[in-house]
């Protein structure tokens, strides 16, 4: 149907008669176009063709009011136009029905996405469609709602069944965010468009809508910068580890060489603060080692220097380290190949994809790397007492394998307020360590050497792990109101085996003495089962509530049984150092916390109650071990005072624990290496810790950032790296063992400054400086020397021109007292790999009868993006460009004077290539209408 003013330029308009696919039936029968033009007006005459669906116009000259009453005239073609347009309304067909009703108005619908400065998704914030009508009693216009929800944990909404007719606002409000307010309509095609472009319009996406943080409330002080490498929040530090080219092709620990507040050793162990932290994955603790963990599935590493009472209270003095893995919830599809080749020739291929259709969210990754790792040692040692002795032990060894990582999971929608997620992952690692050293022994102390031995240590590790993970969420009507309840389920399997080989020669002249061979035969088996659920209820628009609870179940189970081979190659065991040991441990908590604001104050109360249970036994010894605190409390209190727009004072204060770790308490006793013999010592007690931490962050009007931050941290008990003398039966003799112990406490007192600057359009440059001391009271020993340390770490990114990007990254650290020997309560380094000679892979050193000499490095990487919208890239990194990081300690008590340097991997090479597709186009999914469902023929619709 077509209104055409007699005497007017053809110019058409498309009135929107559309409802999801019934569009396509109604449009196959009536088109309706409107003309009205001033030459129209001023002639005052109309002529009315109304086209059929045929085709064929039929033209009507309709009778008009008298030529000299033109107003009257205009007002009765406007009646004539609207009575036609409602009409036209009326008529339309069956198939287009809303609630099995002829005569609607078709509907649309509106759908994007609420993210923060990061881009990522921001959870239960308030989306309302509101359009304005005129209020029948007033006869003033008013505002009321179409439609609208609360966003998903992503940031999606999606408001549907809204008329296409209207000019519409949207109003998106969230607890700590500043209220957004945007105008939005449905923008129609011509009649030349396509289907496509009539889905497009059908469903409207307003893309991402960011929203600013609003300081008044406890909430992100984000590092402002496009795209940024770093965020700074009141209670976390987020890395962005897309932005990090150095850790391309590498593992998690090579992302924390760059993370700021975070030190990491040559044997990848891992400090916060010069103390080690307890890692999370996806917000929940994990047996894996970083070394296990690709940096190329990472997303993003949040570092909690302070956590809340919302937290687990248990791991380690320093705080959690988040490590946040890659998924992506938009509509459509994406994902991203990789490849790496190194200086060594060894390979590493990978991928992830994300597929988004109706209700259902997949996700996918999967990782296989080969590694081969080098490093070289020299230790002196002069011992002291009644058998003085001097040693010099050169170490050289390299280690080979390929490990595997696969993630694979999915999202389930049920509603815009339900959403159930299952996870699983997978890691299998397969390590062939292989270390050589020479031993030279002057047992006079005659400046002379009397023997050497040569010994080698040929291993085999492998590693097995899983972890489950299902959770729900729901979304309650009141913004921010939701309930979330997950399980998380880990197994580990490890079997380490280790050949022994020495061969003893009599110096001078190297005359053959002896050989002596042992086997070392380790298998383990761990499960650890976490349940936890979280409520959280915004009472106002300026306070919330949260509580949940959480239950950790964890078993362990390790054995390592010992062999001499004698001459004739016979294993005969050596039953009396064999260990068979079994831990459970079990810990249940449950948490309450309180925010709201004042003025310009913003606060958080929290409490923490757990109680803990820990029972350990040496099976095939009959010794039991057992550690209970019935229940702990621990408080947590955050403050946050706003300056001014573009400044805040935050204070904040948490207790927490640290409990031992498996390998700490594990009575292994590591003899593949004589001068690091070590065991774990299962009568441990956990360590508690009070922090308090005083932050300035400031923006300034250029967008560089500063935050400075005072921290004071007390622990009572501290676990520490110990040396004493034992007896060691694989030897017959008293030697140096390194063990762990409990002093009395420590103190450490710190000032950290971080700093994101602008140098030019194309240089950033993010700063860390972290100036501490530390305290360490013994019992009854020798307290060591306290000396003021500090580490200063620097990232400088550069846009190159032609799509070039160039990385440097350098670290420093001075003279520091060696961080205690917690682990954090999960996945720190290595994780203790059994028989890999501890010589080379952190064997020896004690945190509280030494030092760690001051050491540096610098890391680089070149990236360059082609492809349309740069989905591919080229990388190249290296580490340690001058070969200089490397591990200097120095160890002295009664009974010995020991230094120790050791290097590992540097200058390595790494080639990668990224390639990203994807398309995220809301009608790439959509369902194919059929002819049964829609009573047409699809192919055979014109617009």
């Amino acid at each position: 149907m077509v209104l055409r003013v007699a005497g007017s330029s053809p110019v058409s308009h498309p009135v929107s008669l559309t409802r999801r696919l019934s569009l396509f039936a109604l449009l196959t029968r009536v088109r309706i176009f409107y003309l009205l033009t001033s030459n129209a007006f001023r002639s005052c005459s109309f002529r009315l063709i109304i086209v059929n669906t045929t085709g064929q116009p039929n033209s009507t000259l309709l009778p008009l009011p008298p030529r000299n009453n033109c107003t009257m005239k205009k007002i009765f073609a406007l009646a004539l136009f609207s009575t036609m347009m409602i009409m036209s309304f009326g008529q339309m067909p069956g198939g287009f029905q809303r609630n099995g009703q002829q005569g609607q108005m078709p509907t649309g619908r509106f759908y994007g996405k609420i993210v923060d400065a990061a881009n990522k998704g921001i959870d239960a914030v308030s989306v309302v469609l509101l359009t304005t009508k005129m209020d029948t009693a007033t006869k003033k216009p008013k505002e009321v709602i179409v439609g609208g929800m609360l966003t998903t944990n992503t940031g999606d909404f999606s408001v549907e069944s809204v008329p296409l007719m209207g000019k519409y606002k949207l109003k998106i409000t969230g607890i700590g965010y500043k209220a957004v307010e945007k105008q939005v309509a449905f923008e129609m095609p011509n009649r030349n468009g396509d289907q496509a472009a009539m889905l497009s319009a059908l469903d409207k996406d307003l893309g991402n809508i960011k929203l600013e943080l609003d300081n008044q409330v406890l909430g992100n002080v984000t590092v402002t910068a496009s795209k940024p490498m770093l965020q700074i929040g009141v209670d976390r530090k987020i890395f962005n580890v897309e932005k990090n080219i150095v850790s391309a092709g590498g593992t998690a620990v090579d992302v924390m060489k760059n993370v700021p507040s975070v030190n990491v050793d040559i044997d990848g162990n891992v400090t916060l603060r010069n103390a080690p932290p307890q890692i999370f994955v996806d917000g929940r603790p994990t047996n894996m080692t970083l070394e296990q963990i690709p940096a190329d599935a990472i997303e993003s590493v949040e570092i909690i220097t302070n956590p809340s009472a919302k937290f687990d209270a248990s791991g380690g003095t320093a705080g959690i380290l988040n490590i946040v893995m890659k998924k992506n919830k938009r509509v459509g599809y994406s994902g991203n190949v990789r490849g790496n080749v190194d200086s060594r020739a060894k390979v590493g291929l990978g991928g992830d994809i994300n597929i988004r259709q109706n209700k259902l969210n997949f996700f996918a990754s999967a990782n296989i790397n080969q590694r081969k790792s080098i490093g070289e040692g020299t230790i002196t040692r002069n011992t002291l007492g009644l058998r003085p002795n001097n040693s010099l032990q050169q170490d050289e060894s390299i280690m080979e394998g390929i490990f595997g990582f696969g993630r694979v999971g999915i999202d389930y929608f049920i509603d815009n307020r339900n959403t159930v997620t299952l996870t699983q992952s997978f890691m299998r690692a397969n390590m062939d360590p292989y270390s050589k050293s020479s031993i030279y022994t002057d047992t006079t102390s005659d400046g002379s050497y009397d023997n050497v031995q040569q010994r080698g240590v040929n291993s085999e590790n492998h590693f097995r792990n899983t972890s489950s993970q299902v959770s729900f969420k729901h979304n309650f009507p009141k913004g921010g109101h939701e309930w979330t309840v997950d399980a998380t389920y880990n197994k580990g399997k490890n079997e380490n085996n280790a050949l022994i080989s020495s061969d003893y020669y009599d110096l001078p002249g190297r005359i053959f003495s002896r050989t002596y061979e042992q086997e070392q035969v380790a298998s383990g088996n761990n499960e650890n089962l976490v349940l936890q659920t979280d409520y959280l209820n915004p009472l106002s628009d300026k306070s919330k509530f949260e509580l949940g609870a959480r239950a950790s179940i964890r078993k362990v189970k390790s054995g390592t049984n010992y062999f001499v081979i004698d001459g004739n190659g016979f294993k005969l065991p050596i039953t009396a150092q064999n260990i068979i040991y079994e831990s459970n441990d079990h810990v249940y908590a449950a948490y309450a916390t309180y925010s709201s604001r004042f003025k310009k104050l913003a606060y958080q109360l929290g409490l923490r109650a757990e109680s803990s249970t820990y029972e350990g036994e040496v099976l095939n010894k009959g010794e039991k071990f057992n550690t209970d605190y019935p229940i702990s409390l621990f408080p947590s209190l955050f403050l946050s005072q706003k300056i001014n727009d573009n400044s805040d004072l935050q204070l904040n204060y948490s207790r927490r624990i640290n409990r031992p770790g498996f390998w700490q308490l594990f009575p292994f006793v590591d003899i593949s290496d004589s001068l690091n013999i070590s065991h774990g010592n299962p009568g441990l007690k956990p360590e508690f810790t009070n922090s308090i931490e005083l932050t300035y962050s400031k923006t300034f009007k250029n967008r560089d950032n500063f935050i400075a931050s005072v921290y004071f941290k007390n622990t009572n008990n501290l676990i520490t790296r110990y040396l004493l003398p034992e007896y060691v039966q694989a030897y017959d003799s008293i030697m140096p063992v390194s063990t762990y112990i409990n002093a009395n406490s420590s103190y450490v007192t710190g000032l950290e400054l971080i700093g994101k600057n602008k140098i030019t359009k194309f240089w950033d440059i993010t700063s860390n400086l972290n100036l501490f001391t530390s305290k360490i009271d013994l019992a009854n020993q020798p307290d060591p020397d306290q000396f003021p340390s500090y580490f200063i770490k620097i990232n400088n990114t550069i846009r190159l021109p032609k799509n070039f990007f160039l990385q440097v990254s350098a670290d420093y650290q001075s003279k520091i007292i060696s961080s205690p020997g917690g682990n954090g309560g999960g996945g720190q380094g290595r994780g203790g790999g059994m028989g890999g000679g501890m010589g080379m892979y952190g064997g020896g050193m004690s945190a509280a009868q030494g030092y760690i000499r001051p050491n540096y490095g610098v890391d680089a990487a070149i990236r360059f993006e082609f492809l349309k919208e740069k989905k591919a890239s080229v990388s190249l990194n290296v580490n340690d460009i001058f070969r200089t990081r490397r591990y200097n300690s120095h160890t002295e008590s009664a009974y010995f004077i020991q230094d120790a340097e050791r290097w590992r991997d540097p200058q390595v090479f790494r080639l990668n290539f990224n390639w990203r597709f994807g398309k995220f186009d809301a009608n790439l999914f959509k369902r194919k209408a059929t002819k049964a469902e829609n009573n047409m023929n699809m192919e055979n619709v014109n617009f």
